[in-house]
């Protein structure tokens, strides 16, 4: 890691971590009423699934309702936004996934919506879903490298569908042909659902996806799996070579989620949330369930997924603003 991305990731850090201890106020007491988490999608989305699974357990363990609320709009800023100007006293938090730290890259940093660092204090990672990077057949690559070598011999070729211009798919997009110096025609649809069904039929011809959602359509021979995107190899797919170890050391992209809290939200009440969160996706039943879904359950503290947050967030502006894409696109 160079030395302005240390310097970058320290302050990042210590700013999420650490701004609880301007909100003077007891914490003794806390909670002393329900504590509501706030899901910037709509109801029925796979964030608010997994979050139905943890609210009874964290409230059993509280001692309090832990309840959901949906306020879905505007690439998810809506919820988001509600999240940070709420009080900082650890009644309110955020359900995210990588989208979060996403949508603020197309700002300017002055006319930010919402600052995935500053304004927001990480309880806890949830959970980390492996990904890949899936052809049609019609292609005629099996292989990562062939798939950059028809890419680079056949420019724009190549119809990549993701789940909407500006979101996590595309800007992965992007960030792959960007990597690899390739480029590809980006076909934006409204959700991954249609993207899908136009790569089995053979409309698109590459996709990132789920590997759990993946797995199924590489098996039944409707598409190829050409690598897995995360940084490294997945016991979902052993055998599957990661970018990384092909000549991208820095590609690395996983799906995750996770809760956060206002920033100034009091550390010891952060600590306290963090630890629960930490109870309750590590229960074995719950364990044993998603790992039938394909995600591996983290839990781990504020501190370590604070950098995830601001690793993915200046990763995503680097990326929106050398391929200049725009959030209409």
């Amino acid at each position: 890691m160079r030395k302005f991305e240390k310097s970058l990731l320290c302050a990042g850090v210590l700013s999420a971590i650490c701004s609880g201890s301007t909100w003077a106020q007891s914490t003794a007491a806390w909670p002393a009423r329900p504590i509501t988490i706030v899901l910037p999608f709509v109801a029925g989305s796979s964030l608010d699934n997994e979050t139905r699974l943890y609210t009874p357990r964290l409230s059993e363990s509280l001692g309090r309702p832990v309840v959901t609320d949906y306020k879905p709009g505007a690439g998810a800023s809506i919820g988001t936004i509600f999240v940070a100007r709420a009080a900082p006293d650890g009644y309110t938090l955020l359900g995210v996934t990588p989208g979060f730290t996403v949508y603020p890259a197309f700002f300017p940093v002055d006319k930010l919506p919402y600052d995935p660092v500053k304004d927001f204090a990480p309880v806890s990672q949830a959970t980390k879903r492996g990904t890949l990077l899936m052809a049609h057949p019609s292609l005629g690559v099996r292989t990562f490298p062939e798939y950059v070598a028809y890419a680079r011999a056949n420019p724009g070729a190549i119809n990549f569908g993701t789940s909407g211009g500006g979101g996590i798919l595309h800007i992965v997009g992007a960030w792959l042909h960007s990597a690899t110096n390739t480029r590809a025609t980006f076909i934006h649809y409204k959700g991954s659902a249609p993207a899908y069904a136009d790569m089995l039929a053979g409309r698109i011809t590459a996709s990132p996806t789920i590997m759990f959602i993946g797995i199924p359509m590489v098996k039944s021979g409707k598409v190829v799996a050409i690598a897995n995107m995360g940084g490294e190899r997945s016991k979902y797919m052993p055998d599957l070579m990661t970018i990384a170890e092909q000549g991208h050391p820095e590609f690395d992209y996983t799906s995750w989620s996770g809760y956060l809290a206002p920033a100034r939200t009091p550390s010891a009440i952060v600590e306290r949330l963090s630890a629960e969160f930490a109870k309750a996706v590590k229960t074995p039943e719950l364990v044993k369930r998603m790992d039938a879904e394909g995600a591996q359950m983290v839990g781990n503290t504020p501190s370590q997924f604070a950098k995830t947050v601001v690793i993915e967030a200046a990763r995503w502006r680097k990326v929106v603003q050398e391929n200049n894409i725009k959030l209409e696109e």
